[in-house]
């Protein structure tokens, strides 16, 4: 149950990549922030006898919200369109409280980067995908060069295989991106798909969608 400081804190560093932060050197504002970008997507502080948490929220959500509860109000302190400050009072439901929290980091921590490892995930395994494949998985299917710098800055290559990305022919990335040369081939082979002289058969191993990606 969130009904303090402490645990609406907690609550927001247990998501992935946060960190807590105290930017005014007022022990009374404590905010959560997302460490890609650096930006909060939690703020805690106490007004009018209450701990009050200020949360980012798409616009659409941000009246349903204050028509469902009296203790959601526009944001205090912040634009009043995205973000909106929810009262500790005992009138929420926890579970309403942990999804507008959960809501704000989702829209903080989003990003081209973040949207193409999510999408490499989706590649099934034995077979692979194309970068322009995996652009329109993640948003845009314009932004394929995108994808290449991205997998190339890989940070868990353990979750995210983006070894199973090809370039528009089926030709596998250079020998730098996976570790030396042969790598790519080898962890592709390793999971049944045939590489033959650096390129794979995409009418054969190519992930299909079944109306878009």
């Amino acid at each position: 149950m969130i009904t303090t400081r402490e645990q609406a804190l907690s609550y927001g560093l247990s998501f992935p990549d946060t960190y807590q932060d105290a930017p005014f050197h007022d022990d009374n504002w404590q905010l959560v922030r997302y460490t890609g970008n650096k930006k909060a997507f939690l703020w805690t502080y106490e007004k009018d006898g209450y701990v009050n948490l200020n949360v980012k929220v798409d616009p659409v959500k941000a009246f349903f919200w204050r028509d469902m509860y009296e203790s959601v109000i526009p944001g205090y302190h912040q634009n009043k369109e995205h973000w909106n400050t929810v009262i500790l009072d005992g009138s929420i439901p926890d579970k309403d409280i942990k999804l507008m929290i959960a809501d704000s980091y989702d829209l903080v921590s989003d990003s081209p980067a973040k949207r193409i490892y999510e999408a490499v995930r989706r590649i099934p395994y034995g077979h692979v995908a194309t970068y322009a494949q995996v652009a329109e998985m993640a948003g845009d299917r314009k932004m394929a060069r995108a994808v290449g710098n991205a997998l190339h800055k890989n940070p868990d290559p353990d979750s995210i295989p983006c070894f199973r990305v090809v370039n528009s022919k089926g030709e596998l990335s250079g020998e730098f991106a996976f570790g030396g040369i042969g790598a790519q081939a080898k962890l592709l082979e390793a999971e049944g798909i045939e590489v033959t002289n650096g390129r794979v058969d995409l009418e054969k191993y190519q992930m299909q969608c079944p109306n878009t990606c």
